[in-house]
């Protein structure tokens, strides 16, 4: 396992954090021929390419489009626009600007904890040859450049969706810095955006097995490994103990780092590890666990092969723990 390629830890594209207070940024990129644009609504992307069912490499691609070729379905968005948000992701190595676009749906734009938007759906946008994805499900399938541009932009737009009013005094906040701030209308106060550490763990014990488990929201038979998020005044080591307790009432010993991937659903970040158990009795704590199981290898490959067993997406860091100690693909989506 290449811990340094999990599916949302790739990028190509500088993010070039210097111009993000250059004046009228955003326009200019907008009215450049080499400007690339990405398009959001609905809590989806917009990409072109076939994505088959139960196909683990399906080919999905980011529609990136200039500003030109997008006149005749967006002339009405141009960064100063009602409605729309545009935010500067980056630029290419000659200097090229990449952007995201992203509509203001009231039918709910909103993407919830596991990836999937939580109501509504995209705008109508007549884009031939195109189709709205969400990135939990296609972010395995696109190459580097695409999922570095694209978890930057779920995650940023989804916190400014989340954050439209000061949190010192409660007035309405407007974007600056070319999307990477908002600035309070009243106290003139910044607020940035937020990354909430989560830890995810795959436990194992002196036999080898691995601990899955299922959580309340989740559709039956899905079962991943344990994950929780990190509290204030917390080592990420301490959470993996502290989770796994309170779960399913396994004690934890050492703990092994193995590597991090955003989760921008909506501003998460997983922290993986491999936990070693010192004691076996699962008692699940209800709330959010309702069932955990120690499996062996031959008896996960069986669960999974016989529909038992439905495993995380492959854009997780789930399926990269458990995958890891399985020692190979396991399952087809």
């Amino acid at each position: 396992m290449d811990w340094s390629r999990l599916p949302l830890a790739r990028a190509t594209v500088d993010r070039a954090a210097h111009r993000r207070t250059e004046p009228d940024l955003l326009s200019r990129a907008w009215a450049a021929p080499t400007t690339r644009v990405l398009l959001l609504s609905g809590g989806r992307l917009l990409a072109r390419g076939e994505d088959v069912p139960g196909n683990p490499r399906p080919s999905v691609a980011l529609d990136l489009r200039s500003p030109e070729q997008l006149h005749d379905v967006l002339g009405h968005a141009l960064p100063s626009a009602p409605g729309v948000l545009v935010v500067f992701l980056g630029e290419g190595p000659q200097g090229e600007a990449y952007l995201a676009c992203a509509f203001d749906d009231a039918r709910g734009a909103s993407v919830g904890l596991e990836g999937f938007p939580d109501a509504g759906g995209p705008v109508d946008l007549a884009v031939e040859g195109s189709r709205w994805v969400v990135l939990r499900d296609v972010g395995h399938a696109l190459d580097d450049h695409d999922a570095g541009l694209a978890a930057a932009a779920v995650g940023l737009t989804a916190w400014h969706e989340r954050h439209p009013r000061c949190a010192r005094c409660g007035a309405p906040t407007v974007p600056a810095q070319a999307g990477w701030v908002r600035t309070c209308t009243a106290d003139g106060s910044d607020h940035y955006p937020r990354t909430d550490p989560a830890v995810i763990m795959a436990v194992v014990d002196d036999a080898e097995r691995l601990l899955l488990g299922h959580a309340v929201a989740w559709p039956e038979r899905r079962f991943s490994t344990l994950a929780g998020y990190v509290e204030p005044g917390e080592s990420l080591e301490s959470a993996v103990r502290r989770e796994v307790a309170e779960e399913v009432g396994v004690v934890i010993g050492d703990v092994s780092y193995r590597g991090s991937q955003t989760w921008p659903f909506p501003a998460s970040l997983m922290v993986a590890y491999v936990a070693q158990a010192l004691s076996t009795e699962i008692t699940v704590d209800g709330v959010e666990v309702t069932d955990a199981r120690w499996f062996t290898r031959a008896a996960l490959a069986e669960a999974v092969a016989s529909g038992e067993v439905l495993l995380p997406m492959r854009t997780s860091v789930a399926r990269a723990l458990i995958e890891e100690w399985f020692g190979g693909t396991l399952g087809d989506a």
